[in-house]
């Protein structure tokens, strides 16, 4: 799906089924990396869903938003910035691990300077996924929208320090993709688009389809030093699938587990194969399904008290447009969260989260 030379509208289909569920997820937890020591001319990419995502829906037509308060309230300046959290998101915490800059600004942002192309940016888009339908849904930016973004900025850079420099900046680049929760939250257990053709093995392998070749036209593109993968956390955790999946005592719910653990079992094996099959890759799984799991079990030890609710509204359903500045309850204290909003951590959960994985990667 083609973009820049066409605004993306959603379909009232789109806004009746966000509507109808209110309950999407759009996101799932990335890990960083352990830092380099050589950072010449190293840039971050990042690519994925609202996990990822650092403003790119703010330019786009699309329900999927996040450009007002509360959200962003922990920010700088408190200010909202599309971002789906109280404050920063894994984007800018891989950038700031690894040296490069502290915010890992939004590609489409019309703000962005060169010395900010240079040193990477974010492709994301919340509501995105493996599957082309997910993203139709919510008229959010598609993976293959997003590698075409990816093209573009490929093409900026070179007409502006050339093509020798452009392939070392590709070459020293590191970068992360983070998707796949929406695909199964969206289209499989909320919406009858997928479930009557696919099982749920048959579409975690849809979804690997789309991984795989993502994943090689990224690298045919000139990514070399690390393609770091994330998988998909344990959404049946999630507030929201509590609410939702979770009968009267809002206990996790253990088929959107039991998928989510699947995919991942292929996603580590398709990053084994491919890393076999290209010369000088190095694509990396990275495991977010543990980690949040571990703070969901036993939150004293990270210093959080409330596990099944988000902080925003009630914090069982609230995220995007229902998590507003006119939203009743919202939380005073969010440091007691691992929760924003129903789907979405709060920055000093992605933050733990972020150190956790750090120590088991590294390049």
């Amino acid at each position: 799906m083609a973009f820049l030379s066409q605004i993306l509208v959603p379909s009232s289909s789109s806004v009746k089924i966000f509507s109808i569920i209110a309950v999407i997820f759009l996101s799932h937890y990335v890990a960083a990396v352990t830092p380099a020591t050589n950072k010449t001319n190293r840039a971050v990419f990042t690519f994925g869903d609202s996990t990822m995502d650092t403003g790119n829906n703010d330019y786009i037509i699309s329900i999927a938003k996040s450009n007002f308060p509360p959200y962003g309230r922990d920010f700088v300046g408190g200010k909202p910035t599309g971002r789906f959290s109280n404050g920063k998101v894994p984007s800018d915490f891989v950038a700031e691990i690894f040296g490069v800059k502290k915010i890992l600004p939004a590609y489409l942002d019309p703000k962005l300077q060169l010395q900010d192309l240079l040193t990477g940016v974010c492709f994301a888009s919340a509501g995105s996924g493996y599957d082309p339908l997910t993203a139709k849904l919510l008229s959010v930016l598609s993976l293959p929208d997003q590698l075409d973004l990816f093209k573009k900025y490929k093409s900026k850079i070179t007409a502006a320090v050339g093509t020798e420099r452009t392939a070392t900046i590709l070459s020293k680049s590191i970068s992360f993709l983070s998707m796949g929760s929406n695909d199964l939250a969206i289209n499989y257990f909320s919406t009858p688009l997928r479930s009557p053709y696919y099982d749920i093995p048959a579409y975690t392998d849809l979804m690997i389809e789309s991984a795989s070749n993502f994943l090689q036209e990224l690298y045919a593109l000139g990514a070399r030093v690390l393609i770091g993968v994330s998988c998909i956390p344990p959404i049946g955790c999630l507030p929201a699938q509590r609410t939702l999946n979770g009968g009267i005592k809002r206990a996790c719910y253990k088929t959107g587990n039991q998928a989510a653990i699947l995919f991942n079992s292929k996603l580590s094996h398709l990053i084994d194969s491919l890393n076999e099959r290209l010369p000088e890759a190095h694509l990396m799984y990275i495991d977010n399904y543990s980690p949040l799991l571990s703070l969901i079990q036993n939150p004293a030890q990270y210093r959080f008290e409330v596990v099944d609710k988000g902080c925003c509204g009630t914090g069982d359903l609230e995220f995007g447009p229902l998590c507003n500045k006119d939203t009743p309850g919202t939380c005073n204290d969010v440091s007691k969260y691992i929760f924003w909003d129903s789907f979405h951590p709060t920055e000093k959960a992605y933050r733990i989260l972020t150190s956790i994985s750090s120590k088991e990667v590294k390049i």
